[in-house]
Protein backbone atom coordinates (compact mmCIF):
# COMPACT_ATOMS: atom_id res chain seq x y z
CA UNK A 1 0.00 0.00 0.00
CA UNK A 2 1.11 3.30 -0.74
CA UNK A 3 1.90 5.04 2.29
CA UNK A 4 0.99 8.77 2.97
CA UNK A 5 4.31 10.27 1.39
CA UNK A 6 3.74 8.92 -1.77
CA UNK A 7 -0.40 9.38 -1.67
CA UNK A 8 0.75 13.31 -1.47
CA UNK A 9 2.73 13.47 -4.92
CA UNK A 10 1.41 15.96 -7.31
CA UNK A 11 2.22 13.36 -10.04
CA UNK A 12 3.13 10.08 -11.33
CA UNK A 13 4.83 9.01 -14.57
CA UNK A 14 3.19 6.38 -16.27
CA UNK A 15 5.31 4.19 -19.25
CA UNK A 16 2.88 2.75 -21.32
CA UNK A 17 3.82 -0.03 -24.15
CA UNK A 18 3.47 1.79 -27.33
CA UNK A 19 0.45 -0.28 -29.55
CA UNK A 20 1.98 0.74 -32.92
CA UNK A 21 5.80 1.20 -32.08
CA UNK A 22 6.02 -1.22 -29.16
CA UNK A 23 8.77 1.45 -27.71
CA UNK A 24 8.22 3.02 -23.84
CA UNK A 25 5.93 5.82 -23.72
CA UNK A 26 5.73 8.02 -20.42
CA UNK A 27 3.61 10.96 -19.16
CA UNK A 28 3.42 13.15 -16.03
CA UNK A 29 -0.24 12.91 -15.04
CA UNK A 30 -2.38 13.78 -11.52
CA UNK A 31 -3.24 10.96 -9.43
CA UNK A 32 -5.13 9.80 -6.91
CA UNK A 33 -4.60 6.71 -4.66
CA UNK A 34 -7.67 4.31 -3.50
CA UNK A 35 -8.02 3.98 0.27
CA UNK A 36 -6.10 1.19 1.78
CA UNK A 37 -5.20 -0.30 -1.39
CA UNK A 38 -2.45 -0.52 -4.08
CA UNK A 39 -4.64 1.01 -6.62
CA UNK A 40 -4.05 4.58 -8.38
CA UNK A 41 -6.63 6.34 -9.93
CA UNK A 42 -5.89 8.53 -13.17
CA UNK A 43 -8.89 10.83 -15.38
CA UNK A 44 -8.25 10.98 -19.17
CA UNK A 45 -9.20 14.35 -20.60
CA UNK A 46 -8.96 12.88 -23.91
CA UNK A 47 -10.57 9.82 -23.57
CA UNK A 48 -10.45 7.02 -25.73
CA UNK A 49 -8.46 8.98 -27.78
CA UNK A 50 -5.31 9.72 -25.96
CA UNK A 51 -2.44 7.33 -26.33
CA UNK A 52 -1.69 6.31 -23.04
CA UNK A 53 -5.34 5.08 -22.74
CA UNK A 54 -5.36 3.49 -26.09
CA UNK A 55 -1.52 2.16 -25.18
CA UNK A 56 -3.13 0.35 -21.85
CA UNK A 57 -6.15 -1.06 -23.75
CA UNK A 58 -4.07 -2.66 -26.11
CA UNK A 59 -1.50 -3.64 -23.72
CA UNK A 60 -2.67 -3.34 -19.97
CA UNK A 61 0.72 -3.35 -18.53
CA UNK A 62 2.96 -0.85 -17.22
CA UNK A 63 5.15 0.99 -15.28
CA UNK A 64 4.48 4.01 -12.41
CA UNK A 65 6.83 6.11 -10.62
CA UNK A 66 5.53 8.06 -7.50
CA UNK A 67 8.35 10.22 -6.16
CA UNK A 68 11.16 7.82 -5.90
CA UNK A 69 9.50 4.61 -6.02
CA UNK A 70 8.75 2.40 -9.46
CA UNK A 71 6.09 -0.28 -9.57
CA UNK A 72 4.30 -2.33 -12.22
CA UNK A 73 1.35 -1.90 -13.26
CA UNK A 74 -1.62 -3.30 -14.75
CA UNK A 75 -4.82 -0.86 -16.07
CA UNK A 76 -8.08 -0.83 -16.58
CA UNK A 77 -10.59 1.51 -18.08
CA UNK A 78 -13.36 1.41 -15.04
CA UNK A 79 -15.95 3.89 -16.75
CA UNK A 80 -19.19 2.42 -15.95
CA UNK A 81 -18.00 0.03 -12.60
CA UNK A 82 -18.61 0.86 -9.03
CA UNK A 83 -15.07 2.20 -9.10
CA UNK A 84 -15.90 4.86 -11.57
CA UNK A 85 -17.15 7.13 -8.82
CA UNK A 86 -15.31 6.71 -6.22
CA UNK A 87 -11.77 7.22 -8.57
CA UNK A 88 -13.66 10.72 -10.39
CA UNK A 89 -14.32 11.97 -6.48
CA UNK A 90 -10.77 11.13 -5.21
CA UNK A 91 -9.26 12.73 -8.87
CA UNK A 92 -11.29 15.83 -8.71
CA UNK A 93 -10.60 16.05 -4.44
CA UNK A 94 -7.14 16.20 -4.72
CA UNK A 95 -6.67 18.68 -7.39
CA UNK A 96 -9.52 20.62 -6.74
CA UNK A 97 -7.62 24.02 -6.00
CA UNK A 98 -5.79 23.55 -9.20
CA UNK A 99 -9.11 24.96 -11.28
CA UNK A 100 -12.57 24.58 -12.27
CA UNK A 101 -12.20 20.86 -12.63
CA UNK A 102 -15.94 19.89 -12.36
CA UNK A 103 -16.54 19.37 -15.99
CA UNK A 104 -13.09 17.48 -16.25
CA UNK A 105 -14.26 15.20 -13.27
CA UNK A 106 -17.47 14.39 -15.34
CA UNK A 107 -17.14 14.39 -18.97
CA UNK A 108 -12.88 11.93 -18.67
CA UNK A 109 -12.11 9.10 -18.80
CA UNK A 110 -11.28 6.82 -15.58
CA UNK A 111 -8.70 4.37 -15.20
CA UNK A 112 -7.59 2.10 -12.16
CA UNK A 113 -3.64 1.08 -12.10
CA UNK A 114 -3.69 -1.74 -10.05
CA UNK A 115 0.42 -1.76 -8.61
CA UNK A 116 2.57 -4.46 -7.40
CA UNK A 117 5.11 -3.97 -4.67
CA UNK A 118 8.01 -1.67 -5.49
CA UNK A 119 11.04 -2.75 -7.35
Amino acid sequence: MLDDGRRAEAFCYLTTTGRVTGKPHRIEIWFAAAPESDTIYILSGGRERSDWVRNLVASPSCTVEIGAERYSGYGRVIEGTAEDPIARELVFEKYRRADDLEQWREEALPIAIDLAPPR
